[in-house]
């Protein structure tokens, strides 16, 4: 089994990277794990709406560059399903039985994700409504992934 995070930009946060590695640590005696940076579109503050479709665009096809056809496609948005950590590690559970070894969670830049990022994902999650700084949500991503593999081995993890 192999997991990658595509993300968009460079983490420059000491404190995020210590403790993305950590978990990542964590997470070598479960799986393979790998954190992917593409650059983000460097675009000023007042942008029109075509000229954010045009950031999301150049990104999005960064992150398409990098996932494969096999793979099984995570994409991080608001509006996707809020499952519990406990039906996330399920679902994971369950792909695995389907045959599934390949998972790729992006997490898109400030603007989001592309239109052609959601198509290609094969599931949309969310972390909840509130808006997380999408440096921060690597952290938090990691950590549930480490999670879900903590509860699908019966292992205990606090609550």
């Amino acid at each position: 089994m192999q997991i990658r995070i595509i993300a968009v930009g460079k983490l420059k946060e000491k404190y995020l990277v210590q403790g993305i590695k950590e978990y990542m640590k964590r997470l070598g005696g479960y799986t393979k794990i790998e954190l992917i940076e593409v650059a983000d579109e460097k675009a000023p503050e007042n942008l029109s709406a075509a000229q954010m479709q045009q950031v999301k665009d150049k990104e999005g096809e960064r992150i398409l560059a990098k996932i494969k056809e096999q793979d099984y496609v995570f994409a991080l948005a608001i509006e996707g399903e809020n499952p519990t950590s406990e039906a996330f590690a399920k679902q994971m559970a369950q792909l695995m039985v389907q045959g599934k070894s390949n998972f790729v969670f992006v997490i898109g830049g400030s603007l989001g994700l592309s239109a052609a990022v959601m198509k290609r994902s094969n599931a949309a999650i969310s972390f909840g409504k509130m808006t997380y700084p999408h440096q921060l949500m690597r952290l938090i991503l990691v950590e549930q992934i480490y999670r879900a593999f903590r509860i699908n081995h019966g292992e205990p993890y606090h609550k």
